[in-house]
């Protein structure tokens, strides 16, 4: 096992060992903490602590089965836990002995046995890769699939709500498809998996992890919301996501409403009597989940103060996730709200160096576009990357081009595009 797998379960059992003085005097509290602070499952901390009981401070390793050392281990940090992509590192030609590495699914099964026993991977950064244009991630995206294992995927609109969009004569989708309530204006839109959204990804589910409280933040427009659904999208299946939707100018009653309602609540019954509903909400909010709450910037420093306070009940166990176009200034208002935020992520515009790249992934009709022309538009409409101007110029560019016997994207096309969103895009 490697170093870092062994300074998790060293530092754990030593800790534990520490505190057992007498019988009963190790708790499930103290095991559980711990599991917490060493990433792995409780039933895991009890087997550390019975096997150092027994005088067996380090795990012993298995004798007969492949073991990955600690560049291995490294390598599959820096691949972000991809083991295929692991796999193809250890087969590449010029590899030393091509017969000892083992089959991709027996090595799927080495690193989740690992993973088990402890051993901490640490992927602490997201790929500085930005958009992989390449005909197969087109294809996977266009079939609305996802390339298993391998980075963030390129997703379409939720599933449910394609299932519900019109179709209209032609064929064609009959309205255009949103992500997570955010419009994306024009049919066949997709959220790519860009370097900016991979950092909000990363710095969501670190935040749900240590089950803290999040900002996320920047200008209006540079897709906030919809990286922030995306790194909720991606968490598994087992932490629950409650939406909270803030009121313009709400006040404690609505806000105790909207919380309650997002949890799944009796919110008319409870909204006006404070003790109960507190105390409903304080029991809800024990349960590992992440609550998210768009436009925190409405919040005032009460409502803040409220939020704190639930987080601060001995015992919650959930995660807060606030997001809006200027949320770090009113939170920077509430001092104690302030200190006690894990993470700060401000989301910046779209990358210009890759945009004609990425405006082709998230639309076809950019398919061939003339990167100059991109970057004229850039510069004189969209505020540098704004990715709400540039789905509202793709919508208009796309009724352009349909209404056109020429479907290509020219520069009088996208000026006359550009045009449609008045003087102020």
């Amino acid at each position: 096992m490697g170093e870092g797998g062994r300074l998790a379960r060293g530092v754990v059992v030593r800790g534990l060992l520490a505190v057992d003085q007498g019988p009963g005097s190790v708790s499930s509290l103290h095991v559980r903490v711990m599991a917490e602070a060493a990433g792995v499952t409780i039933r895991t901390v009890w087997k550390w602590l019975a096997e150092a009981c027994e005088g067996r401070l380090e795990p012993v390793g298995r004798q007969d089965g492949f073991t990955l050392d600690d560049e291995q281990w490294a390598v599959l940090t820096e691949v972000g836990g991809n083991v295929a992509a692991l796999y193809r590192r250890l087969t590449a030609d010029g590899s030393p002995s091509p017969g000892s590495v083992p089959s991709l699914g027996t090595l799927h099964r080495v690193v989740r046995r690992d993973l088990q026993a402890g051993r901490v991977l640490e992927v602490a950064w997201p790929s500085r890769n930005r958009v992989e244009v390449s005909r197969y991630d087109r294809v996977l995206a266009e079939l609305k699939l996802e390339r298993a294992g391998e980075g963030l995927p390129v997703v379409d609109a939720d599933r449910a709500a394609l299932s519900e969009l019109g179709t209209g004569e032609d064929g064609e989708e009959g309205m255009a498809p949103s992500r997570g309530g955010v419009r994306l204006f024009v049919p066949g839109a997709r959220v790519v998996s860009t370097a900016g959204v991979a950092a909000v990804v990363e710095a969501v589910g670190h935040t749900v992890a240590a089950r803290g409280i999040g900002c996320v933040f920047g200008e209006p427009g540079v897709g906030k919301t919809v990286a922030v659904q995306q790194a909720l999208h991606l968490l598994p299946d087992r932490v629950p996501v409650w939406r909270a939707v803030v009121a313009v100018k709400p006040g404690l009653p609505q806000m105790r409403a909207s919380l309650l309602d997002a949890l799944g609540l009796a919110a008319g019954s409870l909204s006006h009597r404070a003790q109960p509903a507190d105390r409903v909400l304080g029991e809800a909010l024990r349960r590992p989940g992440v609550l998210f709450l768009d436009d925190a910037q409405r919040l005032s420093p009460p409502l803040l103060d409220y939020l704190r306070l639930l987080w601060d009940e001995p015992g919650t166990a959930a995660a807060l996730l606030l997001c809006g176009a200027g949320a770090e200034r009113v939170i920077a208002r509430a001092p104690a709200s302030r200190s006690r935020a894990l993470t700060w992520h401000q989301v910046s515009g779209l990358d210009q160096e890759r945009l004609a790249e990425t405006l082709a992934m998230f639309h076809d009709v950019w398919e061939g576009a003339d990167p100059a022309d991109v970057g004229w538009a850039d510069a004189t409409v969209a505020p540098r990357g704004n990715f709400r101007t540039w789905a509202k110029i793709t919508s208009h560019v796309y009724a352009l081009a349909r209404s056109g016997r020429d479907v290509r994207v020219v520069r009088a096309l996208v000026e006359q595009a550009c045009a449609r969103l008045g003087p102020y895009p």
